[in-house]
């Protein structure tokens, strides 16, 4: 039996505004967030449903083109949609380190082009997951709406992006360590005029900081951050969420719940219904009962598999009575 369902749950957490779906690929992150969204929407709520994932589907789920800006959803006044443009976040990404090196370099007296050390500093893998993660803060900062649903990237990657907060800030501790030792060293060997000059590096490190402790206390309160996982009732979803989630309390980031997607309706099943189905039922009892055992106390929902796709905002609407049904 579900203890605290997924309306309940929004019913006791009133103040909740940065919502995130995750899980492994194809269990229906996109769909749940998109189902959330609509139904923050639909009780009264300015909401903006984000794909921080680099492949999107919100466009395809919503039937409408959301690429690349904010968009209001068709039909819904208070939602708006948005997939963020990977490519031009870290082409913007890419301009502004290019920009803090090249003003490092004009401070340091140092002839080398900026451009010699961008590719190298944009080349790690981790870089793209950066600039996703400092476009999300953005728009968690700018503070425009009331409910933001985030569809997360698969879940190594969602969990590498919501612990950024923690990572920056230990990054940014030692850089601005090293830099006031390396100012207070410049201090004492030099006699120019230079040594009186405003530190650009060091401006830019500590607002950093700043921003990555407002960003590490908002994704870690409980009040207003809940991450909720999707899975569907088989062995290698379920193991996959189980380790992560422990992963997501490492980084105090809270868990709203786990989300059950897709489970077939034992009902349906008749004498003559065919022995795949059969099987496929009896397998996903079997894992339901290990999903009641693992996360006792934290499921939220069991959806059905419907008999049709979920790929507009009427089978969104259809979706929401169910995650969110009152009984």
């Amino acid at each position: 039996m579900i203890d605290t369902s997924m309306y309940q749950y929004m019913i006791q957490n009133p103040k909740l505004k940065y919502i995130f779906f995750g899980g492994k690929g194809g269990v229906g992150k996109t769909v749940m967030a998109g189902t959330a969204a609509l139904w923050a929407a639909q009780s009264g709520k300015k909401t903006l449903l984000a794909s921080t994932n680099p492949v999107h589907s919100l466009s395809s789920l919503l039937g409408q083109d959301v690429f690349g800006k904010p968009t209001m959803v068709k039909g819904f006044p208070n939602l708006t949609a948005y997939e963020i443009d990977t490519h031009d976040t870290i082409e913007k990404s890419k301009n502004e380190i290019r920009e803090k090196i090249a003003w490092f370099l004009k401070f340091a007296d140092i002839k080398t082009k900026a451009d010699e050390f961008v590719e190298s500093a944009t080349m790690n893998p981790a870089f793209e997951e950066s600039a996703m993660f400092e476009n999300m803060i953005d728009l968690m900062f700018d503070d425009e709406y009331e409910v933001y649903v985030f569809d997360t990237a698969p879940t190594a990657n969602a969990r590498r992006l919501l612990g950024m907060s923690s990572v920056y800030e230990m990054w940014v501790n030692k850089m601005v360590q090293s830099r006031e030792e390396a100012a207070s060293l410049k201090d004492l060997l030099s006699y120019s005029k230079k040594k009186k000059e405003k530190d650009p590096l060091m401006g830019y490190l500590l607002n950093l900081r700043e921003r990555m402790h407002n960003a590490k206390e908002l994704l870690t309160d409980d009040s207003l951050t809940s991450f909720f996982f999707v899975t569907l009732p088989e062995a290698l979803p379920i193991a996959v969420i189980t380790r992560f989630i422990g992963w997501f309390k490492e980084f105090n980031i809270p868990v709203g719940g786990v989300i059950v997607n897709m489970l077939i309706d034992k009902d349906s099943v008749k004498q003559d219904t065919p022995d795949f189905v059969k099987n496929r039922v009896a397998m996903q009892e079997e894992h339901m009962q290990t999903i009641w055992n693992e996360f006792d106390g934290q499921v939220r929902a069991i959806l059905p598999l419907l008999e049709t796709e979920v790929c507009d905002t009427a089978m969104l609407k259809r979706m929401a009575d169910l995650l969110f049904a009152e009984n």
